[in-house]
């Protein structure tokens, strides 16, 4: 754990310069959102896989109406026909 001397150090920057406050709030927020997409990317895209004895190859088993990308803006995925083969 960090040392209290740390945090109290910390406090009375805050206090001293309350202009650091919106830095670290964003970089903080900044942080937060890159691991929670590295962790969408590990846990939902096609390209990883985690199990490779059960689920060797991930991509094959997405249906074509599976919306994997993070934004789509103009594609309705629920349209979409299988126009490829099973393996």
């Amino acid at each position: 754990m960090l040392d209290t001397k740390f945090w109290d150090r910390f406090i009375r920057q805050i206090k001293r310069n309350p202009g650091l406050i919106p830095l670290i709030s964003f970089i903080g927020l900044g942080m937060g959102s890159a691991a929670l997409y590295l962790l969408r990317l590990a846990l939902r895209s096609p390209d990883v896989s985690w199990d490779r004895k059960n689920n060797p190859e991930p991509w094959n088993r997405l249906s074509p109406n599976d919306q994997y990308k993070f934004l789509a803006v103009s594609m309705d995925y629920k349209k979409l026909k299988k126009d490829r083969p099973d393996f």
